[in-house]
């Protein structure tokens, strides 16, 4: 940030005070002029340069000074706004990192859930509810059904005692596997069936733009942005615990195949004309002075999301165990602890909070494109990286991660202040991953048992 203050140069800014009508200016002619509002004395010394703009539109004290261009607020905000959606979501990868996982469908994840939040929040509820047809989808139902019958084989073929979280026989796990993925997936293919009936019955009437006031928008779309990753991250977790197949091949699949959901519903259009009412709240500006504004919420989500992971990691039942797994999961089993349930409970959590940022990315915005969120997961992982997650597992921190994402938007300020090619900027985020990994090794020979 130093460095980037000093070399970043500066911009012009021109400061102005409007002189509301009626008030008196106290010493016109300087050299330093004065007017009291609601009680309060304003002064301006034209020595220091103010100045005063008389003009039919009304009048006001100008000044003309400079700033640095990277170190002002306007500037800093827009960082952390930016850096925001990649920190929620690394708050909860590092979870996964620090139990040994890892995720690679946490973009794809963003993706689809702002798209079907999207979807419903553009849909406007004064029309009723939309019919799903069956007609037309019968492939859709046959896949649903056929996943929980080729899981249902998969476990009586395998037959691996502790296959499941309850750990019980091979065979009832079989059969609760059997009916829980068969029930997902006649759960998925309804609600699927739902989104698109949403989006067609939009198009078709070209109504759009729901009239939801926001108490009841915002929640909405926390609520079907949240439950979207969440299920993609409980798949994650449970095909990752379920088939014994290393977190990195299955997050790969995932990443590719709820991509590849998000272009379905819509044809690859941007859903646009999402809840106004959302964009309100979301993008609501404060004054920081003059005719400067900034946007706070998005920053204020990503400070409460941090905290929250701190406490859950740091304080709870339920962040021990992830340390355990991560630290020996092995010991982690003798010791007592339901290690498949854990992992498959962190992957939700995970898809939970990639959902939560995919609602702050659709109320700031105030549309979803398919394109969103791509390459999100090299952001994600090299911020918890960078915030001191270790790869190997046991090692990790949500305020960590939080202040790693932040680092990551400073490298993108910084290559736009700088004038650098874009292109770099992977680059340089893919040396900061391996200097932050060479760095933990380099420690953890350093120390031996950290």
């Amino acid at each position: 940030m130093t460095l980037l203050t000093v070399f970043s140069g500066t911009k012009p800014v021109r400061e102005r005070v409007p002189v509301p009508p009626g008030i008196e200016i106290v010493n016109p002619e300087g050299p330093v002029s004065a007017i009291t509002v609601d009680g309060r004395q304003l002064t301006f010394d034209q020595r220091a340069g103010w100045t005063i703009d008389q003009r039919p539109a009304g009048t006001m004290f100008v000044r003309e000074t400079t700033s640095s261009r990277f170190l002002n607020v306007e500037n800093l905000m827009t960082v952390l706004v930016f850096a925001s959606f990649i920190a929620i979501m690394a708050v909860g990868i590092t979870g996964v990192i620090v139990m040994g996982g890892i995720d690679l469908s946490i973009g794809s994840t963003y993706a689809l859930a702002a798209l079907i939040g999207g979807i419903v929040m553009r849909y406007n509820f004064k029309d009723g509810w939309p019919a799903p047809t069956i007609r037309g989808s019968t492939t859709l139902w046959f896949v649903g059904i056929a996943a929980g019958a080729a899981i249902l084989i998969v476990h009586r073929v395998v037959g691996r005692k502790g296959a499941m979280p309850s750990g019980g026989a091979p065979g009832r796990d079989s059969f609760r596997a059997g009916v829980v993925w068969a029930g997902t997936g006649v759960l998925l293919v309804a609600g699927w069936q739902l989104v698109n009936a949403m989006w067609t019955t939009e198009v078709a009437s070209n109504s759009g733009r729901s009239s939801l006031p926001w108490l009841a928008s915002l929640p909405l779309a926390l609520a079907v942005c949240g439950a979207v990753g969440a299920i993609c991250g409980w798949l994650n977790g449970r095909m990752v615990v379920g088939l014994k197949v290393h977190p990195f091949i299955i997050t790969l699949g995932t990443m590719a195949a709820y991509r590849g959901l998000v272009a379905l519903p819509t044809k690859a259009q941007t859903v646009a004309e999402v809840a106004p009412s959302i964009q309100e709240k979301v993008k609501w500006a404060l004054p920081i002075g003059g005719s400067s504004t900034v946007t706070p919420v998005p920053v204020l989500v990503m400070i409460v999301v941090g905290l929250a992971g701190w406490l859950v990691l740091s304080s709870t039942v339920l962040g021990r165990r992830i340390y355990a797994i991560g630290g020996n999961e092995t010991a982690a089993r003798y010791a007592g602890i339901p290690v498949d349930r854990v992992k498959v409970t962190m992957y939700a959590i995970m898809g939970s909070l990639a959902g939560v940022s995919a609602s702050v990315y659709l109320g700031y915005f105030g549309a979803a494109e398919t394109n969103a969120g791509k390459g999100y997961e090299l952001n994600a992982i090299a911020a918890a990286v960078i915030g001191g997650a270790s790869l190997s597992g046991g090692r990790g921190s949500a305020v960590g991660a939080v202040l790693g994402a932040i680092l990551v938007g400073l490298i993108d300020n910084g290559i736009v202040m700088l004038g650098i090619d874009q292109n770099y900027n992977q680059i340089i985020l893919g040396a900061a991953i391996i200097v932050a990994v060479v760095l933990d090794q380099f420690k953890g020979r350093l120390v031996p048992g950290r």
